[in-house]
């Protein structure tokens, strides 16, 4: 039996639309699927900023609008910063001669906790960090601490023996320098001045004391390679170091988060 065009056309037309809306809901899956991925966005370059993925032995450059991913390692170089925006407003910035690990990045754990790992392997840090989701759990660790955050502002260095030093801005932090202990009680930083640089000893065999601290709002620690602590107590924001170009670009684009 023939079919009749009309019947035919109509056919044709509705194979036609099927496949349309079948091509629309391939590609509304593909971009869901990439946005889940996209867990974090280079927002900020000056200088030369690199990243090298998880499945490459490569560094490429990291320009403005480049992702970043588990895994993902960035650097900056001489006179060179970097600034990323991660999910949920979370931000980090890096200064010059900075490298970090992206251990994890809003990664799923078994108790549906939503877990980000950031190790800061040398350099500076400044981290701005808005997540308030109470199932979500921010770390930055280094050679020698491990940091709990959670709604803090802060800044962190590492030089190159290892020592660091961490500044909150506003809210608290959790530092350790035995980050695998559950069972260490916390202790709060008393609000003193902290002492200037001095000549550091140097290593002993004496075992090192294993501690928990909570930092706050305008208080500082200093911590040496060997995990020991060197100073601790408050900041203030006209001390000397709070004065210089780094300190002054991470406030003005922390303002420019709030607008």
């Amino acid at each position: 039996m023939r079919i009749q065009p009309q019947r035919k056309n109509s056919r044709v037309a509705t194979i036609c639309v099927l496949f349309a809306l079948a091509t629309l809901l391939l590609i509304s899956i593909a971009l869901l699927f990439a946005e889940e991925n996209k867990k974090g966005v280079v927002t900020e370059v000056s200088g030369s900023v690199k990243k090298r993925p998880s499945v490459a032995n490569e560094w490429i450059k990291a320009e403005k609008n480049t992702e970043i991913n588990n895994g993902d390692r960035v650097r900056t170089y001489k006179a060179s910063r970097a600034e990323l925006q991660l999910l949920e407003l979370d931000v980090i910035r890096m200064a010059p001669r900075t490298t970090i690990d992206i251990v994890r990045l809003y990664e799923e754990t078994k108790e549906k906790r939503r877990d980000v790992k950031i190790h800061l392997e040398k350099g500076e840090l400044w981290a701005n960090i808005d997540s308030k989701d109470k199932r979500a759990k921010f770390d930055i660790s280094n050679p020698v601490t491990a940091m709990a955050i959670t709604g803090t502002t802060l800044r962190v260095a590492v030089a190159d023996d290892s020592s660091s030093v961490l500044k909150v801005y506003n809210g608290e932090v959790q530092i350790t320098n035995a980050p695998a202990r559950t069972d260490l009680q916390p202790k709060s930083i008393e609000p003193y001045e902290v002492p200037g640089p001095y000549e550091v000893p140097g290593p002993y065999e004496v075992g090192v004391e294993q501690w928990l601290y909570i930092v706050k709002s305008m208080q500082q620690i200093k911590v040496d390679k060997n995990g020991r602590i060197l100073a601790q107590g408050s900041f203030g924001r006209k001390d000397p170091d709070e004065q210089n170009e780094w300190v002054t670009w991470n406030k003005e684009r922390d303002r420019m988060l709030q607008r």
